[in-house]
């Protein structure tokens, strides 16, 4: 399967030397990651992926003291194949819960002083559960971000006072808590168009 997988990484030229580890496993190198805001990974077209699978699409900083630790970014397929991935974003290796690595994704492997993206061919039924788990994760964010905000309009509308209420206190601002409440209104309707807005 040489050259089925292809890579952009902005302004630099396109990527098509992907080692094979194993039949199914294929992983490439990217030095100096520093200036990298996004990746697209693709199918070049020389071969389709076996009827049934997908690409899962793995990515690894680079670490001097550690072998590789993978986070999938997503899938490409043959009904879908290309993808682009949001690489600012993810968390360097350091910062990463234990449940987000996944150590042997591609084997035991040496340590790497560059950037790694790799590509497992797997079942399409693994990018189902992928999908299904990653929406549960989701539903999970949003209404914890839906119940702290609501605590926190609750809290602050339990001060509230009518302008005839209010003392003057030198030094202390007040915000109106119609305000508060059209920011709420704006953040939830942005968390239901996407529970990932907060991100960019």
């Amino acid at each position: 399967m040489s050259n089925v997988f292809g890579l952009i990484v902005s302004g630099r030229l396109v990527q098509t030397d992907f080692t094979p580890l194993t039949e199914t496993t294929f992983i490439i190198t990217i030095p100096e990651t520093e200036s990298i805001n996004h990746a697209a990974v693709f199918l070049t077209g020389v071969a389709p992926l076996p009827a049934g699978t997908a690409g899962m699409v793995y990515w690894s900083w680079p670490d001097p003291a550690a072998p590789p630790s993978w986070q999938l970014l997503g899938h490409i397929s043959n009904a879908k194949p290309s993808a682009i991935f949001k690489i600012s974003n993810l968390k360097k290796l350091h910062e990463l819960s234990a449940e987000n690595k996944i150590g042997g994704a591609f084997g035991q492997q040496q340590i790497c002083n560059y950037a790694q993206i790799g590509i497992s061919i797997e079942p399409e039924s693994n990018v189902e559960l992928l999908a299904s788990s990653v929406a549960a994760e989701t539903n999970q964010y949003v209404t914890f971000a839906q119940k702290m905000l609501e605590n926190l309009v609750n809290f602050v509308a339990s001060f509230s006072v009518t302008q005839d209420q209010m003392t003057p206190t030198p030094g202390v601002s007040y915000i109106p808590l119609n305000t508060l409440h059209t920011w709420y209104q704006n953040f939830e309707r942005r968390l239901q168009q996407n529970p990932n807005f907060w991100k960019n």
